[in-house]
């Protein structure tokens, strides 16, 4: 799907709602994205921009407890600090009003493809959360579901 410079994001809301994972290729001058995550908010939607770089494995850092390596400098014992799933905090913080919690993926050319299988299916295992990843740049703003990325040429 292609929109122009002035759009009211309508399409763009229904297809996510739609196909619960979109892949998105964006000009590389940027701007479009706010256009967009802003369209979201007034539709009642949270979004959480998270870079797709150095995440590791996807399914944990989401959704489980994870631990935490902090780099240790010189003779120190190596400690693990565990962390709560990002995705379940940020559900749990939810406004009572809020249709859902859009995750948006920057840098997702990054992923492999068992990777972005588990983002395409994320909605279905979590009905609140959508998932949008910039997958890379065009000349415009344009769209596909997820899924659809996932098939060979």
């Amino acid at each position: 799907m292609v929109m122009a410079l002035i759009t009211t994001g309508k399409p763009f809301i229904r297809d996510l709602e739609k196909s619960g994972a979109l892949g998105l290729y964006v000009p590389l001058e940027g701007g479009f994205e706010g256009r967009y995550q802003r369209r979201l908010r007034s539709a009642g939607y949270v979004t959480v921009n998270m870079v797709g770089r150095g995440l590791g494995d996807l399914a944990m850092y989401l959704t489980g407890v994870h631990g935490v390596r902090p780099p240790h400098l010189g003779k120190k014992d190596i400690r693990v600090f565990y962390v709560p799933p990002i995705l379940n905090y940020h559900l749990e913080q939810l406004p009572p009003k809020s249709k859902g919690l859009v995750l948006w993926l920057v840098d997702g050319v990054v992923f492999s493809r068992q990777e972005l299988e588990y983002l395409a299916a994320l909605p279905s295992l979590e009905p609140r959360v959508k998932v949008v990843v910039e997958l890379g740049g065009d000349r415009v703003f344009r769209w596909t579901p997820l899924k659809n990325t996932l098939v060979p040429a």
